[in-house]
């Protein structure tokens, strides 16, 4: 988990500003993805094409065999995919944390304080999403499901199956005739590809849930402070 600590201290800042669905996001990404890659995924995969029996000896079938079946390794697209899907909440975080040191260069103005609009941050230090903050929010979250979208469709085409199979065969060159090579613990395996996919779509889910959170919490804000300005009735 070391190679992880600097994106996990990075996206744990995210924590105080976002919202409660945010958290459970972050939650899923860790906890679940995260871990379990570093944790048991390793073990499980490690050498694959090594580990790969292939019933000839011919000089580079078993390579070509595993090349076709497997374009790249599942390990190295999850890691590319929990890098990229979190690339968009940095960038947020960036923002945010440049939002918040002019606010502060501003209040060492004496000139410029009475000028301020509206702190970013509430009195608890948690970002108010509102304004350019709640437009930034609101494009990291259609950006991270436009890209678990992609990496689910991506999976799909990279090895055409959800399952691994138990054996596959092969009739590319160098192979002198179609050779079945068989998959070692091909069960696991598809088990963690099952797992994996599963929670991609529940990050999706989550990011679609969270926009309509943020939509109707907004619209009932802007509801209530119309309530309040209309004039009394008598």
């Amino acid at each position: 988990m070391g190679e992880w600590s600097f994106l996990s201290d990075m996206l744990d800042k995210v924590q105080s500003h976002s919202t409660v669905f945010g958290k459970v996001w972050m939650s899923v990404l860790f906890l679940f993805r995260i871990f379990i890659l570093a944790a048991g995924v390793d073990r499980i995969w490690g050498d694959e094409q090594a580990n790969m029996d292939c019933n000839t000896r011919s000089t580079g079938c078993r390579n070509s065999c595993y090349n076709r079946s497997f374009p790249l390794s599942h390990t190295r697209f999850w890691v590319l995919q929990i890098l990229t899907v979190s690339t968009p909440t940095l960038v947020y975080l960036g923002h945010v944390l440049l939002v918040i040191r002019k606010e502060n260069k501003a209040r060492r103005r004496p000139k410029h304080r009475n000028t301020m609009k509206r702190s970013a941050l509430d009195g608890r230090g948690k970002v108010q999403l509102r304004g350019v903050l709640l437009a930034s929010y609101i494009m990291q979250l259609v950006f991270k499901m436009l890209l678990e979208v992609s990496f689910i469709v991506g999976q799909y085409f990279l090895y055409g199956f959800l399952f691994i199979p138990a054996k596959i065969l092969c009739e590319d060159y160098p192979c002198p005739t179609p050779v079945q090579c068989f998959i070692s613990r091909h069960t696991e395996k598809t088990v963690f590809v099952v797992f994996m996919l599963a929670l991609a779509v529940f990050s999706v889910l989550l990011n679609i849930v969270e926009l309509l959170y943020l939509m109707v919490s907004k619209l009932k804000d802007r509801g209530g402070s119309s309530r309040a300005s209309l004039p009394p009735t008598h």
